[in-house]
């Protein structure tokens, strides 16, 4: 069983409402929001219930570092720096590509809330955290590593957590969604979500957009889902052997590649913006949003559905992106 204690960072439940002008203009079923882009914390995003459990566990074991990579604008990075901060943790970033000339976006907050940035070129998911740990253990420090994406068992249970709240807040406003869509990238939200549907017996599909393609020489992202979601049962206490046919992965929306916006993306975060107001980012809601509006107009849902989309954030990245949006 997991005994990572927790270390309060965001602020939950958080709100569910309905995105009525989206759904009509879409003439589309009824289309809800679960808004994790306010959980607080750095501007917020999903991230922060993972950082909950992984930072207490770091906490805890009376490390003094904390090390994660990602891209240039990775939202897990920029919520990691700011956990750090508020926990009084040096933070380390290994980051994809080259020290650019203007730092903007999740890249200008990572360095306000005071973390190291170390440039790692080709290498975005962390590959060089290894070489850093070496050369911070040198120093004397006590390096944790948290994954790429905050994504594993620890990560995961702060997902399982969050489907309670989720349970809770169905209870309360007396809906029953028939469908959650999210995006699905490293792997943590939708392993917490699965564990979490299965424990708490919930009826849903549970319905991830794979946002990014993944390494040609590592294995599949179905592949190493899997293999997370039944590790992460079994060390959290949920004693129920998964396989693919519990996994709803949508795989046709991953256009160029990570971080590269299609059309669709766009015109997800621009009618998402002009009829609710509600900001996506431009590589994983935004994605996932205009592979649900395309779903919707591909008849993939029935009309007396009741969807619900988890905005897991990301709005920072949106400002280094604003040239491909305007």
């Amino acid at each position: 069983m997991i005994n990572a204690p927790k270390k309060n960072l965001g602020f939950f439940p958080t709100p569910i409402h309905k995105l009525g002008n989206l759904s009509k203009y879409l003439n589309a079923p009824s289309i809800y929001i679960k808004r994790d882009d306010l959980t607080g914390l750095a501007i917020g995003g999903n991230k922060v219930r993972k950082l909950e459990f992984l930072i207490g566990d770091a906490v805890s074991k009376n490390y003094n570092v904390i090390i994660t990579g990602g891209a240039a604008q990775s939202n897990h990075c920029r919520q990691t720096a700011g956990a750090a901060a508020a926990c009084g943790l040096e933070c380390h970033l290994a980051l994809g590509g080259d020290e650019p000339e203007l730092f903007n976006g999740n890249l200008f907050l990572d360095k306000l809330f005071g973390a190291i940035i170390h440039w790692t070129g080709k290498y975005r998911k962390g590959e060089k955290i290894p070489e850093l740990v070496e050369e911070l253990k040198s120093q004397g420090k006590k390096p944790y590593i948290i994954p790429y994406g905050g994504s594993n068992e620890i990560g995961a249970y702060g997902f399982i957590q969050a489907v309670d709240e989720l349970k809770k807040q169905m209870e309360l406003i007396h809906e029953i969604f028939t469908h959650i869509v999210f995006a699905s990238s490293s792997g943590g939200t939708h392993t917490g979500l699965i564990i979490g549907k299965a424990k708490y017996n919930l009826p849903f599909d549970l319905v991830g957009i794979q946002v990014d393609k993944g390494e040609d020489d590592q294995p599949s992202y179905e592949e190493v889902l899997l293999n997370l979601i039944n590790f992460s049962a079994k060390v959290t206490g949920v004693n129920i052997d998964f396989n693919e046919q519990d996994i709803i992965l949508i795989k046709n929306y991953l256009g160029e590649g990570y971080g590269i916006m299609s059309d669709l993306d766009r015109e997800a975060i621009r009618i998402t913006a002009k009829y609710e107001g509600i900001l996506l980012d431009p590589v994983y809601t935004g994605r996932a949003m205009g592979a649900l509006i395309d779903m919707i107009r591909n008849k993939y849902f029935c009309k007396n559905d009741k969807i619900l989309f988890w905005h897991t954030g990301g709005t920072p990245a949106l400002f280094s992106y604003s040239d491909k949006l305007l």
